[in-house]
């Protein structure tokens, strides 16, 4: 469980330091039902370990069967060798598969009817339950999504030859000019016109470097093009500084590593180009035009050359693994070392920051100019409003404009509103490491995973943590409940649906109908809260218009908040305090969403600062009042002036009722 907490802290900190994005990427791919990622895949994303992405439109295209698989396997082998984790990604009945087993290696290899898949595709074979190899254009754009940065292939696509009038370009450039992934290949395609597509790369914005010893521009099966590559690196450790650099910057676009064939197994350049005329006269005679250019003319090579330029590709491949996997690992460390020397420079003397668990949502809300809708077809005319909530960052964004500078662990997800969210929340998000064990204070809502709930509770027993868990809605209130997490728990703050759904989850007996008068509210929120009280510090029942309820342990004339009270006073007398609401019409109301949020984050605000327990239950209700006067769930006027113990002494509050609870 420690892994998804981590995943979790990532999604937000990519977005403000430099730390690895896989996890992030694992997170969003997972979200949607497209993508399976093998296991020891995500857990290598999820660690920061090298991961070395790989095509399989060679397995499904490239080669026949059984060679395509002895290959594949061979291919993978010689990553793991190298000190990476291989990745080969394909498309199997309609998901994408980022790395396959062995039996859905073979199930490609030897698959009849493979759809050669690049970005134009996906939609398509997705839809249609299809399986397929993915090219390096469809390739780069799953490894991307995955956070995986560095890719092998055999050799990319380009401009075909009479390119300038056939307008024949593989997408595969235009890839690499908008996606920011590091292919490792043996150049291009020999069969391809070397000139047009260095410079339809250079259009793109897409940095070329040869690898080695020498400038030149490889051409797969030969060493030699005629052309250079306008940089040049040395070994995997210039050739990761140089990706690095390139996914640093966030240009977008990607980087293609040539690495020439093995100097004892490149074919000669002038035998290819002599099968490669042949080949092109044979495929125009035949009508070949499209995506089955490529797999048509690489077969006539082979037969051409009586297998040497097969033997090329096989060497080629093997090579481009091994350098492309040392390339991963060269990455990786750099990376790892960044982040070491970012963290150990934000190791200061500032005080442990309370920790957030939770979901953020982007809301949309319609209100209509009229009180009565117009039926018949009429426009209605009215007003939509988008509002940033989520229980867990309602919590933060009080928290944080009290002054608390809580970190929040969050998922988000990659799309339209993401820069929004990130935008609106930048006076909340930090740079982001795990502080779980050094935090004063441990909030967490009931959207959260239930295992991520009880991996929290497990950590605040082991280091004496204080939690609080704001139950979100009946249904998922009694998550914690359904084992003994729950009794490492401090405060909950639950209304008296949430509280009736936590004891019927724990067998205790349960009224089958909820009071609305306050008197029979209170009455019926301290039966239910009392035999939670064992073990909680403080059962915090919210109220609505009424108010809040608190219930726990006198202490000092008080139920007290303090963590670690309960445990102190474990003789005193349980009591319930009530607070009523402070007084606001109904017209002054706007939104209800944050209200209960912001009547939490005002109490924990106040605890957290130390403050007795009538001002912390103040702070709170000054909070609500604020942000059930504002369109926004949390209301912007909350701050450190306007909820604070000065205001709370600055103002005349009803006595708190108390009622002893045995």
């Amino acid at each position: 469980m420690h892994k998804m907490i981590r995943k979790i802290a990532l999604s937000l900190g990519r977005q403000v330091s430099s730390m690895a994005r896989g996890a992030t990427q694992v997170r969003r791919l997972l979200h949607g039902g497209y993508v399976r990622i093998h296991p020891s895949v995500q857990e290598a994303l999820v660690e920061g370990r090298p991961v070395v992405a790989l095509e399989s439109t060679i397995i499904t295209h490239g080669m026949a069967h059984p060679l395509n698989l002895s290959m594949a396997r061979e291919v993978e082998e010689i990553v793991r060798a190298n000190g990476a984790v291989p990745a080969t990604v394909g498309i199997l009945r309609g998901q994408i598969h980022v790395g396959l087993t062995d039996e859905e290696l073979e199930f490609l290899a030897s698959s009849k009817n493979a759809v050669k898949v690049s970005r134009r595709d996906f939609p398509f074979v997705l839809s249609q339950g299809l399986s397929g190899g993915t090219t390096v254009s469809g390739t780069m754009i799953v490894a991307h999504k995955a956070g995986i940065p560095v890719f092998v292939s055999g050799g990319i696509g380009g401009v075909h030859r009479d390119g300038e009038n056939t307008l024949d370009v593989s997408a595969d450039l235009t890839e690499l000019g908008r996606t920011p992934v590091a292919v490792v290949s043996a150049g291009a395609k020999s069969i391809l016109d070397i000139g047009r597509t260095l410079e339809y790369l250079e259009t793109q914005g897409v940095c070329v470097a040869a690898f080695g010893e020498s400038r030149e521009f490889p051409a797969f099966f030969s060493r030699q093009s005629g052309f250079q590559a306008p940089y040049h690196v040395q070994d995997e450790e210039e050739a990761a500084k140089l990706i690095d650099s390139a996914l640093g910057l966030g240009l977008g676009s990607g980087v293609l590593i040539a690495v020439p064939c093995p100097q004892e197994r490149a074919a000669q350049g002038q035998v290819i180009e002599e099968a490669i005329q042949q080949a092109l006269s044979q495929a125009r005679s035949k009508g070949i035009t499209g995506k089955d250019v490529t797999p048509f003319l690489l077969q006539r090579l082979t037969e051409l050359t009586d297998g040497k330029s097969l033997d090329s590709n096989l060497a080629l491949i093997q090579n481009n693994a091994r350098v492309g996997s040392c390339i991963a690992v060269a990455l990786s460390k750099l990376q790892k070392a960044r982040r070491k020397r970012s963290q150990a420079g934000q190791k200061d003397m500032s005080a442990p920051q309370p920790v957030v668990i939770g979901g953020i949502n982007v809301d949309f809300i319609a209100k209509a100019q009229n009180p009565e809708i117009l039926g018949g077809g009429q426009t209605n005319a009215g007003r939509v409003r988008r509002a940033f909530g989520g229980v867990g960052r309602n919590l933060a964004d009080c928290l944080s404009r009290l002054g608390q500078a809580p970190l929040l662990l969050s998922a988000v997800g990659k799309d339209e509103h993401l820069e929004s969210v990130l935008h609106y929340c930048h006076h909340m998000v930090s740079q982001f490491k795990e502080k779980l064990c050094q935090a004063p204070l441990v909030c967490i809502d009931g959207n959260v995973p239930l295992s991520t709930i009880q991996y929290v509770c497990q950590v605040a027993r082991e280091h004496q943590l204080a939690v609080c868990y704001e139950p979100t809605d009946e249904n998922k209130a009694s998550k914690p409940f359904l084992s003994d997490s729950w009794k490492a728990l401090t405060y909950i703050s639950p209304n008296l649906q949430e509280l009736r759904a936590i004891n019927r989850t724990l067998g205790n007996p349960v009224p089958a109908e909820l009071p609305s008068r306050l008197e029979d509210a209170v009455q019926a929120a301290v039966a239910l809260a009392c035999p939670l009280l064992s073990h909680l510090q403080c059962v915090v029942v919210t109220l609505g218009a009424h108010g809040v309820l608190l219930c726990g342990r006198s202490l000092a004339g008080s139920i007290s908040l303090h963590p670690g009270a309960h445990r102190q006073a474990a003789a005193a007398r349980l009591c319930a305090a009530h607070y009523p609401a402070i007084p606001i019409s109904r017209e002054e109301i706007v939104n209800v969403s944050g209200a209960g949020d912001s009547l939490m984050a005002g109490i924990l605000a106040g605890m957290l600062a130390k403050h007795d327990t009538d001002t912390c239950v103040r702070m709170g209700l000054l909070a609500a009042s604020l942000s059930l006067r504002s369109y926004e769930p949390i209301s912007p006027e909350i701050s450190t002036s306007s909820v604070s113990q000065e205001q709370v002494k600055s103002r005349s509050w009803p006595e708190a009722k108390v009622w002893k609870m045995d």
